[in-house]
């Protein structure tokens, strides 16, 4: 889901490695140790938690999060927690990191400080306020000035223990007074509507002289000020609790009559008392933060057709309504024994493939086996030089050689299992491999078993949270035994002809004799033949359903019976490519059957519906189920997928209702029948002739901003091209490597690239001049107080001069 701006699709994604904690402070109690885990936010919004690291002071996580953002955001925020069995759990700190300044870490570890959490580390929001200065004259004749400020609205205001009950105080301050007023309480809400004008006199000097409407003297309109403080009303025996405030000094009414502006929300001046920050311990985090800026699909026309020039292309059909993928002869790399190694487009479509419709399977086949190896906790160490105190490396190689038998006598005999789509797809890979290189006898085995073995199997055996065979990442010593065996895995599964060789470690190549028998080449040829075999067809495997999403959300009764009250409860909800259903708890049988073919839509609900955020519907023939995710990325994830899986039924809706029908009509369009039209166009979704969803406009931009980043090195080619097509002189050492086949070639399509990168930066560039003009400080967009704005409209002018 992209945000959009004008003219353009804005989209976000955050990729993240939780590393460890180190040097936490300590629990004041006899025991000292914590039960900690740690969370990712946007702003304060729960994205991700990892698991809990039990009885220590210096917790090891290693996990990776990957989401795509929905929705703008300020700061990317860590958290770190004490678990605590009786009582909430408590906040030991956090990281909190500016989305201006996420570039500055990008895609390097980092140890950052941790952080105090306080009410004023905790604010966030905005407030639109106007304030308005008029003359009066009294019953007596004196003149006097009467300041209106009115408070519109706040948005996107912080949840407090999970609630939020705002409101304000507006007070005009000053050396010699203080005058504080109140807004109502508004309820159940972090987007108050307040819309509320409070009226304060201003006194004038006795030797004011009217020099102008509105002119006052410069000493009161410096020492007065509006101040405006936002608090949320609380029942605990606290207090009311402080969610921001903003100041506002009266000299911006020097100039005009009223001044009206969004603002961001403050902490407190006093703030809390500054702690080492050393008292906390610290967090070490790896971001990588995108942003692509994508435009209308004219813009990429040139760049997009010289990328899909292709001579000689063979197509790969997908079946199930997976999709399409094409296979070239250029996506495969000169030598047989390296086929399939690197990334391509095709490679990663088939990647994805075969996690989508091989889940099932690879849990099946792997999963007891890898549960069997985490609780053991045996140790498998081979490197001499790892070995600890008391281990026996004897014995350590026999552990590890006994793991590698039975996972490789698992995946050798499942090919029976393997479900007929991926069976397809190694089919058709198998007959291209062989048609590209004649010669190679073997080819049909290496092209099917660098995709099953390198990047199905052995990933999974390596990483087995990454596929759901375990809930988190292994501990350390298991990690490192999974590696071994992934290693070993990889390697049998390849068919190399010196396969000990192939090991940079010594150890390694030692251990590998154990399997330097012909059996085990044997049993991998006879399971490659057979899930590459066109012949294959197993009724029960097409049948099979797969698997797409899972998890508790909230849902609101959908009012099939007559009397029943329409509550919310707690679901956990199961999406295949059948069906979509929910039950009371994992496991249990379902409560409702939805199949995918009675979705006419699926569509994000509008807050005010039922005061709750991140809900979506899903649009049936009689009725809808409205939905309230975890969070804005798991909604957005639902929506996505959801909307995929049935984007092909054919009476899919055109318009629909974004908001709920409640107490007798719809509240979008007032609507009084429940079976009335939606008022809104839907969105997402594709014709009913298009099988495969692919944003072509964004993947063109990302393969755009590749190129741009590697420009100097593209045309540092385009000069060794030159110069080689000219004479045949020596080769520049950059390029000594690899041998251009046609320079000439070579030269004019490098030349094409570099033209349509370029033309592609002068819109980027054209886009970012007219932003900047169209900019005002003090929108909706960019509040009064963003300091990371500030210092962008600085940069923005010194560009914009130097471009003059």
């Amino acid at each position: 889901m992209a945000v959009e701006e004008e003219g353009l699709r804005v989209f976000q994604s955050v990729r993240i490695k939780i590393g460890e904690a180190k040097n936490l402070p300590s629990y004041p109690g006899p025991n000292k140790m914590r039960d900690c885990y740690c969370t990712v936010n946007l702003d304060q919004e729960e994205v991700f938690r990892t698991k809990i690291v039990e009885k220590s002071l210096c917790p090891f996580y290693g996990e990776d999060f990957y989401c795509e953002i929905p929705r703008s955001f300020r700061h990317l925020s860590f958290y770190i927690f004490d678990r605590d069995v009786f009582r909430r759990d408590s906040i030991i700190g956090k990281v909190a990191i500016q989305k201006e300044d996420l570039q500055r870490y990008h895609n390097r570890d980092t140890w950052f400080q941790l952080q105090h959490v306080d009410a004023d580390s905790e604010v966030q929001g905005k407030v639109h306020l106007e304030l308005r200065l008029s003359e009066v004259i009294t019953d007596t004749g004196v003149v006097c000035h009467k300041l209106a400020a009115r408070i519109f609205e706040c948005q996107g205001l912080p949840i407090v223990n999970g609630q939020c009950d705002p409101y304000a105080t507006v007070t005009l301050a000053g050396p010699f007074r203080s005058e504080a007023k109140k807004t109502k309480v508004k309820k159940k809400t972090n987007n108050p509507q307040f819309d509320e004008v409070f009226y304060f006199e201003v006194t004038r000097p006795c030797s004011y002289s009217k020099k102008s409407h509105f002119d006052f003297e410069e000493e009161d309109v410096d020492k007065l000020e509006i101040r405006v403080d936002l608090w949320n009303a609380s029942n605990l025996k606290f207090g009311d609790e402080f969610l921001g405030e903003l100041r506002i000094p009266l000299h911006v009414l020097r100039y005009a009559s009223s001044y009206e502006a969004w603002y961001f929300l403050q902490p407190r001046d006093n703030g809390s008392k500054s702690v080492k920050p050393d008292d906390l311990g610290s967090l070490r985090l790896n971001v990588v933060y995108t942003e692509d800026h994508v435009f209308s699909s004219e813009y990429y026309s040139p760049l997009r057709d010289l990328l899909l020039k292709s001579a000689d292309v063979e197509e790969v059909l997908l079946p199930s309504g997976l999709g399409k993928a094409h296979i070239t002869p250029v996506l495969f790399s000169r030598d047989p024994n390296t086929i399939f190694r690197g990334n391509s487009l095709t490679s990663k479509c088939i990647d994805e493939t075969m996690k989508l419709a091989g889940m099932h399977y690879l849990h099946v086949t792997l999963k007891p086996t890898i549960e069997e190896i985490c609780q053991s906790h045996k140790s498998c160490e081979i490197d001499p030089v790892k070995l600890k105190d008391g281990e026996n490396l004897e014995n350590n190689m026999e552990s590890l050689r006994q793991y590698v038998d039975r996972i490789f006598s698992v995946i050798t005999k499942s090919g029976v299992s393997c479900p007929t789509v991926m069976c397809d797809i190694f089919f058709s890979l198998r007959e291209a491999a062989a048609k590209r290189f004649q010669d190679d006898l073997d080819v049909r085995y290496t092209a099917v078993s660098s995709f099953i073995f390198l990047r199905f199997f052995a990933p999974a055996i390596l990483s087995p949270n990454l596929f759901q065979l375990t809930p988190h990442h292994t501990d350390p010593q298991t990690s490192r035994t999974l590696t071994l065996i992934s290693k070993t895995i990889q390697t049998l599964g390849s068919l190399s002809k010196s396969k000990s060789a192939s090991f940079k470690e010594s150890y390694m190549a030692t251990f590998y004799e154990f399997f330097n028998e012909q059996k085990y080449a044997d049993a991998v040829k006879n399971f490659l033949d057979l899930i590459s075999s066109s012949g294959r067809r197993d009724p029960k495997s097409i049948e099979q359903p797969i698997l797409l999403k899972e998890g508790f959300m909230i849902k609101r009764a959908q009012g099939r019976k007559r009397f029943g009250m329409k509550n919310f409860k707690k679901r956990w909800f199961r999406l295949t490519n059948h069906e979509f259903t929910y039950q009371k708890s994992k496991g249990d049988q379902p409560l409702c059957n939805i199949p995918i073919e009675n979705i006419l839509a699926v569509e994000r609900l509008e807050e005010e519906s039922f005061r709750m955020k991140n809900m979506f519907q899903v649009i049936q023939p009689e009725r809808a189920l409205y939905i309230q995710a975890n969070n804005c990325v798991e909604a957005k994830d639902w929506i996505d997928i959801l909307t995929k899986v049935s984007q092909c039924n054919q009476k899919r809706l055109t318009v629909f209702h974004p908001s709920a029908y409640l107490n007798g009509h719809w509240l979008c369009c007032r609507a009084s029948s429940d079976t009335a039209i939606g008022c809104t166009p839907c969105t997402g979704g594709l014709p009913a002739n298009i099988q495969l969803d692919i944003d072509g406009d964004r993947e063109t931009e990302r393969i755009y901003s590749l190129f741009n980043l590697y420009m100097g090195k593209l045309e540092k080619m385009q000069e060794a091209c030159g110069s080689k097509s000219v004479y045949d002189g020596p080769e520049q050492e950059e390029y000594s490597t690899f041998i251009i086949d046609d320079p000439q070639e070579t030269y004019k399509t490098l030349k094409q690239v570099i033209a349509g990168v370029g033309t592609l930066e002068q819109e980027h560039a054209q886009y970012r001049r007219n932003k900047f003009k169209k900019t005002r400080y003090g929108s909706q967009e960019h509040p009064i107080g963003d300091k990371s704005f500030q210092n962008y409209i600085r940069q923005q002018s010194e560009i914009s001069t130097h471009s003059i």
